[in-house]
């Protein structure tokens, strides 16, 4: 078998757009199930909304992270009833690594509990290769728990995605839904919001190096998408003004 040549390892736009169409898409449908069997949980908390827009002003130069904003199709907004959302592509400078992101904030735990991908992509036809906890180390000294799910679509264009997924409890981070069931079920009304991260790749390389684009966005946004929103809860509690708005 000839060397694999660096031409087999660039990133394929194609993965990506479909990456981050199917994460988005499948937060969509996952979650009008999930609300059905959740509605007992309809609103456990009386946090003011965030007004629409919140997330845009996650910055789209994250150190040497470059982002592109994706149009989120309208049926998508409206069957995730979450109160923001954003959908991103980020390119890293110098390099071929580029990553899709979505945040999905909400005020009602049921809105963001459905969303599993490694429940959601099989539904759509990739197979699960494989989902495991994983740590990455922030910045300012902490670590950023989440999952790393691989999947795969088969024949003779075979594609592969990966996807790293988080939750943001009340500015606390979380690696899956466990956390947010718990709190449903104890039927908790001090929770103030929710937020979902997806970061997924889609390119046409090695799943290591796919892996590692992962966790340099990660631990480079993650603490940015943190203090947006706990400024932005307090500020929306407090009835400040944003800052930037008259």
């Amino acid at each position: 078998m000839p060397a694999a040549t660096q031409t087999e390892h660039r990133p394929q736009p194609v993965g990506l757009w479909v990456s981050t169409c199917v994460a988005v898409a499948l937060l969509a449908t996952s979650g009008f199930a999930y609300r059905l069997a959740a509605s007992q949980f309809a609103q456990l908390t009386g946090a003011a909304r965030l007004p629409q827009g919140t997330l845009s002003r996650l910055p789209l130069q994250i150190g040497d992270w470059v982002g592109r904003e994706l149009t989120i199709n309208a049926a998508v907004i409206q069957i995730t009833d979450t109160d923001d959302r954003i959908s991103r592509t980020y390119s890293q400078r110098g390099t071929p690594s580029r990553v899709s992101l979505f945040v999905g904030f909400g005020t009602r735990m049921r809105d963001l509990m459905p969303h599993r991908p490694q429940v959601c992509y099989p539904g759509a036809g990739w197979t699960h290769e494989q989902t495991r906890r994983a740590g990455v180390p922030l910045n300012n000294g902490a670590e950023l728990p989440c999952q790393i799910h691989t999947f795969s679509r088969g024949g003779l264009d075979t594609r592969r995605v990966t996807v790293l997924n988080y939750y943001l409890i009340d500015g606390k981070f979380y690696p899956d839904v466990e956390e947010l069931r718990s709190q449903a079920l104890q039927f908790r009304t001090d929770v103030g919001y929710v937020a979902q991260v997806q970061i997924a790749s889609g390119q046409d390389w090695p799943r290591n190096a796919a892996e590692k684009s992962l966790r340099a966005f990660a631990a480079a946004s993650a603490g940015l998408i943190q203090t947006l929103l706990a400024n932005a809860v307090a500020t929306a509690g407090t009835g400040e003004p944003e800052p930037g708005e008259n």
